[in-house]
Protein backbone atom coordinates (compact mmCIF):
# COMPACT_ATOMS: atom_id res chain seq x y z
CA UNK A 1 0.00 0.00 0.00
CA UNK A 2 1.15 3.45 -0.75
CA UNK A 3 0.50 5.65 2.26
CA UNK A 4 -0.28 9.45 0.42
CA UNK A 5 -1.63 10.73 3.45
CA UNK A 6 -1.98 10.98 7.43
CA UNK A 7 -5.40 9.62 7.78
CA UNK A 8 -3.61 6.31 5.69
CA UNK A 9 -0.41 6.37 7.92
CA UNK A 10 -2.69 6.90 11.21
CA UNK A 11 -4.99 3.62 9.86
CA UNK A 12 -2.03 1.58 9.14
CA UNK A 13 -0.73 2.68 13.06
CA UNK A 14 -4.09 1.88 14.48
CA UNK A 15 -4.65 -1.97 12.36
CA UNK A 16 -0.48 -2.73 13.20
CA UNK A 17 -1.26 -1.72 16.68
CA UNK A 18 -4.32 -4.47 17.49
CA UNK A 19 -2.15 -7.18 15.55
CA UNK A 20 1.00 -6.50 17.13
CA UNK A 21 -1.08 -6.32 21.03
CA UNK A 22 -3.26 -9.55 19.83
CA UNK A 23 0.31 -11.42 19.30
CA UNK A 24 1.77 -10.24 22.06
CA UNK A 25 -0.87 -11.14 24.28
CA UNK A 26 -1.30 -14.68 22.75
CA UNK A 27 2.12 -15.00 23.96
CA UNK A 28 1.83 -14.14 27.56
CA UNK A 29 -1.24 -16.15 27.64
CA UNK A 30 0.13 -19.67 26.03
CA UNK A 31 0.72 -22.07 28.73
CA UNK A 32 1.64 -25.76 29.30
CA UNK A 33 -1.70 -27.61 29.28
CA UNK A 34 -3.87 -25.57 27.18
CA UNK A 35 -5.29 -26.55 23.68
CA UNK A 36 -4.52 -24.43 20.47
CA UNK A 37 -8.01 -23.49 20.13
CA UNK A 38 -8.27 -22.25 23.57
CA UNK A 39 -5.11 -19.91 22.49
CA UNK A 40 -6.95 -19.08 19.33
CA UNK A 41 -10.60 -18.21 20.63
CA UNK A 42 -8.41 -15.93 23.60
CA UNK A 43 -6.80 -14.19 20.28
CA UNK A 44 -10.33 -13.78 18.76
CA UNK A 45 -11.97 -11.92 21.70
CA UNK A 46 -8.53 -9.65 21.83
CA UNK A 47 -9.17 -8.53 17.92
CA UNK A 48 -12.89 -8.64 18.29
CA UNK A 49 -12.80 -5.84 21.82
CA UNK A 50 -10.34 -3.99 19.45
CA UNK A 51 -13.19 -3.76 16.33
CA UNK A 52 -10.81 -6.28 14.42
CA UNK A 53 -11.52 -8.71 11.83
CA UNK A 54 -9.16 -12.07 11.47
CA UNK A 55 -7.59 -11.51 8.39
CA UNK A 56 -7.06 -15.17 6.67
CA UNK A 57 -10.86 -15.74 8.58
CA UNK A 58 -12.05 -12.70 6.19
CA UNK A 59 -10.08 -13.64 3.37
CA UNK A 60 -9.27 -17.41 2.59
CA UNK A 61 -12.18 -18.58 5.11
CA UNK A 62 -9.75 -20.11 7.41
CA UNK A 63 -10.86 -22.15 10.45
CA UNK A 64 -9.51 -20.45 13.06
CA UNK A 65 -8.67 -16.71 14.09
CA UNK A 66 -4.90 -16.76 13.96
CA UNK A 67 -2.63 -19.47 12.71
CA UNK A 68 -1.13 -21.73 15.89
CA UNK A 69 1.99 -23.89 14.09
CA UNK A 70 3.60 -26.20 17.05
CA UNK A 71 6.68 -28.14 16.24
CA UNK A 72 7.13 -29.72 13.17
CA UNK A 73 4.44 -27.64 11.75
CA UNK A 74 5.93 -24.53 9.70
CA UNK A 75 2.63 -22.07 9.44
CA UNK A 76 -1.00 -21.89 8.90
CA UNK A 77 -1.78 -24.79 11.80
CA UNK A 78 -5.14 -25.19 12.50
CA UNK A 79 -6.13 -24.59 16.03
CA UNK A 80 -7.55 -27.70 17.34
CA UNK A 81 -8.88 -28.48 21.11
CA UNK A 82 -6.59 -31.94 20.12
CA UNK A 83 -3.70 -30.19 20.31
CA UNK A 84 -2.34 -29.68 23.68
CA UNK A 85 0.54 -27.10 24.24
CA UNK A 86 3.70 -29.19 26.53
CA UNK A 87 6.33 -28.04 27.95
CA UNK A 88 9.47 -27.10 25.37
CA UNK A 89 6.97 -26.76 22.42
CA UNK A 90 7.90 -24.33 19.34
CA UNK A 91 5.27 -22.27 18.77
CA UNK A 92 4.78 -20.00 16.10
CA UNK A 93 1.55 -17.65 16.33
CA UNK A 94 0.79 -15.81 13.10
CA UNK A 95 -1.88 -12.83 13.76
CA UNK A 96 -3.17 -11.06 10.78
CA UNK A 97 -6.51 -8.79 11.06
CA UNK A 98 -8.25 -5.79 8.90
CA UNK A 99 -9.54 -2.79 11.03
CA UNK A 100 -11.04 0.32 8.74
CA UNK A 101 -10.31 -0.89 5.65
CA UNK A 102 -6.42 -1.74 6.56
CA UNK A 103 -4.69 -4.56 7.33
CA UNK A 104 -1.58 -5.53 9.15
CA UNK A 105 0.20 -8.67 9.05
CA UNK A 106 2.80 -10.21 12.15
CA UNK A 107 4.00 -13.19 13.35
CA UNK A 108 6.48 -15.08 16.08
CA UNK A 109 8.13 -18.23 17.19
CA UNK A 110 8.96 -19.10 20.51
CA UNK A 111 9.49 -21.79 23.13
CA UNK A 112 7.08 -22.48 25.55
CA UNK A 113 8.56 -22.80 28.92
CA UNK A 114 11.60 -24.32 29.51
CA UNK A 115 13.39 -24.81 26.72
CA UNK A 116 14.43 -29.01 27.00
CA UNK A 117 15.02 -29.14 23.30
CA UNK A 118 16.88 -26.58 22.67
CA UNK A 119 14.99 -24.70 20.31
CA UNK A 120 15.79 -21.63 21.35
CA UNK A 121 19.14 -20.76 19.33
CA UNK A 122 16.87 -21.14 15.97
CA UNK A 123 14.18 -19.01 17.40
CA UNK A 124 17.29 -16.19 18.45
CA UNK A 125 18.49 -16.48 14.82
CA UNK A 126 15.12 -15.60 13.32
CA UNK A 127 14.51 -13.07 15.00
CA UNK A 128 17.95 -11.40 14.20
CA UNK A 129 17.81 -11.56 11.43
CA UNK A 130 14.15 -10.44 10.68
CA UNK A 131 15.78 -6.96 12.61
CA UNK A 132 18.88 -6.84 10.44
CA UNK A 133 17.34 -7.60 7.39
CA UNK A 134 14.88 -4.83 8.20
CA UNK A 135 17.44 -2.42 9.26
CA UNK A 136 18.79 -2.67 5.28
CA UNK A 137 15.39 -1.85 3.61
CA UNK A 138 14.38 1.77 2.23
CA UNK A 139 13.10 3.22 -0.67
CA UNK A 140 15.28 1.99 -3.88
CA UNK A 141 16.88 -0.97 -2.62
CA UNK A 142 16.16 -4.44 -4.49
CA UNK A 143 14.02 -6.49 -2.94
CA UNK A 144 16.10 -9.51 -4.22
CA UNK A 145 19.23 -8.07 -2.00
CA UNK A 146 17.07 -8.40 0.64
CA UNK A 147 16.56 -12.32 0.36
CA UNK A 148 19.91 -12.60 -0.32
CA UNK A 149 21.25 -10.98 2.99
CA UNK A 150 18.26 -13.06 5.13
CA UNK A 151 19.77 -16.38 3.46
CA UNK A 152 23.35 -15.36 3.68
CA UNK A 153 22.90 -14.44 7.69
CA UNK A 154 20.78 -17.67 8.04
CA UNK A 155 23.93 -19.38 6.66
CA UNK A 156 26.10 -17.92 8.97
CA UNK A 157 24.49 -19.30 11.49
CA UNK A 158 24.16 -23.21 10.56
CA UNK A 159 20.59 -22.67 9.07
CA UNK A 160 18.72 -22.84 5.99
CA UNK A 161 15.78 -20.90 4.67
CA UNK A 162 12.24 -21.36 3.43
CA UNK A 163 12.21 -20.55 -0.21
CA UNK A 164 8.29 -20.90 -1.02
CA UNK A 165 7.42 -18.92 1.59
CA UNK A 166 7.49 -14.65 1.46
CA UNK A 167 6.71 -11.46 2.70
CA UNK A 168 4.36 -9.38 0.73
CA UNK A 169 3.09 -6.04 0.83
CA UNK A 170 -0.08 -5.51 2.83
CA UNK A 171 -2.45 -2.21 3.49
CA UNK A 172 -5.71 -2.45 1.75
CA UNK A 173 -5.59 -5.91 1.25
CA UNK A 174 -3.68 -9.04 3.62
CA UNK A 175 -1.27 -9.81 0.10
CA UNK A 176 -0.26 -7.18 -2.39
CA UNK A 177 2.30 -5.83 -4.03
CA UNK A 178 5.00 -6.41 -4.32
CA UNK A 179 3.79 -9.78 -3.64
CA UNK A 180 6.98 -11.60 -3.12
CA UNK A 181 9.70 -10.62 -0.73
CA UNK A 182 12.12 -13.98 -0.60
CA UNK A 183 14.39 -15.03 2.22
CA UNK A 184 16.80 -15.82 -0.78
CA UNK A 185 18.13 -14.44 -3.28
CA UNK A 186 16.02 -14.31 -6.66
CA UNK A 187 17.85 -13.19 -9.76
CA UNK A 188 14.51 -12.95 -11.58
CA UNK A 189 12.58 -10.26 -9.01
CA UNK A 190 13.99 -7.31 -10.26
CA UNK A 191 11.29 -4.92 -8.14
CA UNK A 192 12.37 -2.38 -5.38
CA UNK A 193 11.36 -1.73 -2.30
CA UNK A 194 9.34 1.97 -2.59
CA UNK A 195 9.61 4.70 -0.22
CA UNK A 196 5.94 5.41 1.81
CA UNK A 197 4.33 1.71 0.90
CA UNK A 198 3.51 -0.67 3.63
CA UNK A 199 5.14 -4.59 3.57
CA UNK A 200 5.11 -7.56 5.81
CA UNK A 201 8.75 -8.92 6.07
CA UNK A 202 9.37 -12.29 7.72
CA UNK A 203 11.63 -14.79 7.94
CA UNK A 204 11.91 -19.05 7.65
CA UNK A 205 14.55 -19.86 9.25
CA UNK A 206 15.04 -23.96 8.99
CA UNK A 207 17.08 -26.56 10.67
CA UNK A 208 16.68 -28.96 7.78
CA UNK A 209 14.02 -28.27 4.87
CA UNK A 210 13.99 -25.35 2.04
CA UNK A 211 10.55 -26.05 1.03
CA UNK A 212 7.66 -25.83 2.33
CA UNK A 213 4.69 -28.07 1.34
CA UNK A 214 0.58 -28.38 2.01
CA UNK A 215 -0.54 -31.10 4.52
CA UNK A 216 -3.74 -32.74 3.84
CA UNK A 217 -5.80 -30.75 5.99
CA UNK A 218 -5.54 -28.71 3.27
CA UNK A 219 -3.85 -25.35 5.54
CA UNK A 220 -0.90 -26.64 7.49
CA UNK A 221 2.51 -25.85 6.34
CA UNK A 222 5.13 -28.66 6.90
CA UNK A 223 8.44 -28.93 5.73
CA UNK A 224 9.66 -31.33 2.60
CA UNK A 225 12.59 -33.22 4.46
CA UNK A 226 11.43 -32.35 7.77
CA UNK A 227 13.63 -30.47 10.50
CA UNK A 228 12.03 -27.26 12.26
CA UNK A 229 11.07 -23.86 11.42
CA UNK A 230 10.98 -20.29 13.13
CA UNK A 231 9.70 -17.24 11.68
CA UNK A 232 9.30 -13.71 12.80
CA UNK A 233 7.37 -10.82 11.28
CA UNK A 234 6.51 -7.53 11.10
CA UNK A 235 4.50 -5.02 9.09
CA UNK A 236 6.62 -2.16 8.42
CA UNK A 237 6.49 1.54 6.65
CA UNK A 238 9.27 2.27 3.93
CA UNK A 239 10.93 5.60 4.33
CA UNK A 240 14.63 6.97 2.85
CA UNK A 241 16.06 5.89 5.83
CA UNK A 242 15.24 3.74 8.73
CA UNK A 243 12.02 1.93 8.19
CA UNK A 244 9.03 2.40 10.90
CA UNK A 245 8.25 -1.29 12.20
CA UNK A 246 4.01 -0.32 12.54
CA UNK A 247 4.06 -3.74 14.54
CA UNK A 248 6.92 -2.93 16.69
CA UNK A 249 4.57 -3.40 20.21
CA UNK A 250 4.62 -7.03 19.88
CA UNK A 251 7.54 -7.24 21.15
CA UNK A 252 9.07 -10.43 19.79
CA UNK A 253 12.34 -9.30 19.71
CA UNK A 254 11.67 -10.62 23.97
CA UNK A 255 9.75 -14.03 22.80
Amino acid sequence: MSITSPQEQAGMQAVSEAVALTLKKMHDFAQVGMNTLELDEYGGKLMQEMGAKSAPRLTYKFPGWTCISVNQEIAHGIPSRKKILQEGDLINIDVSAELNGYWADNGGSFVLARDIHNYKPLVEASKKILLKAIGQIKGGVKIAEIGRFIDLEARKAGYKVIKNLTGHGVGKSLHEEPHEIANYYDRFNFDRFKKNTTVAVETFISTKSSYAYQANDGWTLLGKTGGLVAQHEHTILITDKQPIILTNSNGIEGF
